[in-house]
């Protein structure tokens, strides 16, 4: 067996690691949201006009072929059930097959604490920590938005949707 000299092996660099990320996803308004976290700050968003069913898959596949996902937080709700459902699908389908954690967040802590739009006039609103609806005549314009850190996010123990459902 011919082996060269120690001199002529070249030691390659190591890879370096990709940072930890986390994705922050808000789909229970439009536009959806997804934020990029790096060590808990915003470094990247993607948004849609689209409908989640549209566009909610294509938009989490590239972030996930594009970072290294420590986690996705999602707004668990109130809001939009459909959206809330597909998005939840998704996120624990993820978290079985890749291993990545989905957890939950309120959708309150996106919009400032403002309604969040329910059905027809009706909005949900926090009083305290009950969680009711109310009616409005007029619009409210509640806008969401991603927070710069996510530090001083409250997480949800629980991470299914949150679904309140008002009488009919």
């Amino acid at each position: 067996m011919n082996l060269l000299p120690l001199k002529h092996y070249r030691a390659e660099p190591l890879q370096k690691a990709l940072p930890k990320i986390t994705l922050l996803i808000n789909s229970i308004a439009s536009p959806l949201q997804i934020g990029v976290y790096e060590a808990g700050l915003l470094i990247d968003e993607r948004s849609s006009d689209k409908k989640t069913s549209e566009t909610l898959l294509p938009l989490v596949t590239e972030l996930l072929e594009t970072y290294d996902i420590e986690q996705i937080i999602y707004a668990r709700g109130p809001g939009s059930y459909m959206a809330i459902k597909l998005t939840y699908i998704m996120l624990k389908t993820i978290e079985i097959v890749r291993g990545i954690p989905c957890l939950g967040c309120s959708a309150f802590a996106l919009n400032g604490g403002q309604p969040v739009k329910a059905i027809g006039n009706l909005y949900f609103i926090k009083e305290k920590e009950t969680i009711i609806t109310k009616k409005f005549e007029e619009p409210v314009n509640a806008n969401f938005a991603l927070p710069h850190s996510i530090h001083d996010l409250e997480i949800d123990e629980e991470s299914t949707p949150e679904y309140l459902l008002p009488a009919v």
